[in-house]
């Protein structure tokens, strides 16, 4: 008889557990398959409370629980080890604490993959080792659906996790276009700012760009003023990787008051360019890896186009210069003398070479009667655009005193008093002029603080200083002075600016007045265009490999 009920026993668990085996894997859902396992356990042992916990990141986690109250989730044990004694040890403490005396491990493969602990009795029957045994008979079959369930949802993130990405890079390749055919700054910044918050449901965000040192608000949603007092583009430059929030209140306070949980750089070649900052999401969702990855590529493809934007305008602008210049470079030369004219008794030769297209020195001839010649030269201080049209303010107040037959000493007083008037940034010009008396081989000279020009007479150097102050440090206290000299047979008179004197060599060594006085004596016999074209060649082989920092001028008058 006893022999007839366990063998209807035997059949009943037999039959219970192919239909079991049946339902567990009739469905890949985890939560269906957990239920039906504490169905099964609690409909089979007549008990009333029981839960399942799955190792998820190698960590016990509750995934399933009949019996009790909403809280057990907040009481579950957290980072135990189920492959852990210790930690077992603990979860097994804890299942009898809620008076869940049958605990049992769920193995597939031979590890770990979860637990499961149900109450007691209603019978207040203890277990049995047959119940046990059922209840592993159970769990054996049970861990393959549960790993079969497990691995569908890896895979089904996974799936969702590269459907997000080739989404993402499928966004990201339409956005390079979009910003590739932009070339408005605040089209641009829209672009970036409408990109992540519809992405990422956004409302407290901020994109800012350092341009020449200053922090430049793009598009904002703080307010601009607190904005621009809590970050610095020294503080955005040494910006080199996404900051999360804990990061943020750790080296950013400031920013911790605007609620910013993320600082996604901008980067051309390594270099920070600009910050993204963005607040809390919408849902409160975090922001993972794939997010600020996702967002770091825009911020790159928004600062690539407004660098591109910058450099483009840039170009623009030098091209539009350099065609100013240029039309610059040929009016200030038509001011120069086109030719020099032919004199009885004295040979002239001349150069004037700019370090830049437009440059600061002036020399003049102008022809006043049959007779009279006006001989100039002048150095405007600095060099380019401004230093141009200050020398040309020269010439036209040279040639007006010139019209009027004014003394020289006079003329000098009054051009003084005219540029001082017309500067106000420091400049200042020296400058050498005098009147050639052809038949008479005289001169009449004023230098105003220029270079004195060299009267080279019997292999011997007279420097030609007479004067007073520069042209336009202020306006004229102390009268100019003249000087008049009888100029003789092979005289030779050399006027130079300071660009012939301190040109440089490679060693920062300069050309020197000695080296020019030296030279100008040991060919002083030679004819004017000779003296030129050497002295040109000495300094220009002196300054050979060294860009040339001041524009050159040199006259040479040589008596004949």
């Amino acid at each position: 008889m006893n022999n007839e009920l366990e063998f209807k026993k035997l059949k009943r668990n037999l039959g219970s557990l192919v239909e079991f085996s049946k339902i567990i894997n009739s469905s890949l859902d985890i939560n269906f398959i957990l239920n039906n396992i504490l169905y099964t356990c609690l409909g089979k042992f007549q008990a009333t409370k029981g839960f399942i916990a799955l190792v998820e990141n190698g960590k016990l986690e509750l995934k399933s629980a009949k019996g009790f109250d909403d809280d057990l989730l907040s009481q579950f044990p957290k980072n135990l080890n189920a492959d852990s004694d210790n930690d077992f040890a603990v979860f097994s403490s804890f299942a009898s604490s809620l008076n869940l005396p049958l605990t049992e491990k769920i193995s597939s493969s031979g590890k770990t993959i979860g637990a499961i602990c149900i109450g007691k009795r209603l019978s207040k029957v203890e277990y049995a080792p047959d119940d046990v045994d059922f209840l592993g008979t159970i769990l054996n079959i049970a861990s393959t659906a549960i790993e079969n369930s497990t691995t569908i949802d890896q895979l089904k993130k996974v799936n969702r996790n590269l459907d997000t990405r080739i989404n993402r890079l499928n966004s990201l390749f339409e956005l390079s276009k979009e910003f590739g055919a932009l070339d408005e700054e605040s089209r641009i910044s829209k672009l970036l700012t409408y990109s992540i918050i519809g992405q990422f449901l956004v409302s407290n965000y901020a994109a800012v760009y350092c341009e020449k040192g200053r922090i430049k608000i793009l598009e904002s949603k703080i307010d601009k003023t607190i904005l621009l007092n809590s970050i610095s583009c020294r503080d955005a430059e040494e910006i080199d990787e996404p900051v999360k929030q804990e990061e943020i209140e750790k080296v950013y306070p400031a920013l911790k008051e605007l609620n910013i949980m993320l600082i996604v750089p901008m980067q051309i070649q390594g270099k920070t360019k600009g910050l993204i900052l963005l607040g809390k999401r919408i849902n409160n969702a975090d922001y993972n890896d794939s997010d600020i990855e996702f967002i770091y590529s825009i911020g790159s493809l928004a600062i690539i186009s407004l660098e591109n934007k910058r450099l483009f305008k840039e170009a623009i602008e030098k091209q539009k210069l350099e065609e100013e210049l240029e039309i610059a470079r040929d009016i200030q030369k038509k001011l120069l003398p086109s030719s020099i004219p032919v004199f009885n008794n004295f040979e002239i030769a001349a150069v004037n070479i700019s370090s830049k297209q437009v440059g600061g020195d002036y020399y003049d001839i102008i022809k006043l009667d049959s007779n009279n010649y006006c001989v100039a030269i002048g150095d405007v201080s600095g060099k380019g655009v401004p230093a141009a049209l200050l020398m040309a303010n020269l010439q036209a107040f040279l040639k007006t005193s010139c019209k009027h037959g004014m003394q020289l000493n006079e003329a000098t007083m009054l051009i003084n008093d005219l540029i001082s008037e017309n500067t106000s940034d420091g400049r200042f010009i020296t400058f050498f002029w005098c009147i050639l008396a052809d038949n008479e081989r005289k001169m009449l000279y004023v230098n105003a603080g220029h270079n004195p020009p060299l009267l080279i007479r019997n292999n011997k150097i007279i420097k030609l200083e007479k004067g007073g102050l520069l042209l336009g440090v202020m306006k004229t206290f102390i009268p100019y002075e003249s000087e008049s000299l009888n100029l003789q047979k092979d005289d030779l008179i050399v006027l130079f600016t300071d660009g012939v004197s301190e040109a440089k060599d490679k060693y920062d060594n300069e050309f020197s007045d000695e080296r020019l006085e030296t030279l100008s004596l040991e060919n002083s016999d030679k004819s004017a265009i000779e003296i030129l074209d050497l002295i040109t060649e000495e300094v220009h082989k002196f300054a050979a490999g060294v860009h040339q920092s001041d524009d050159i001028t040199i006259l040479i008058i040589k008596v004949k």
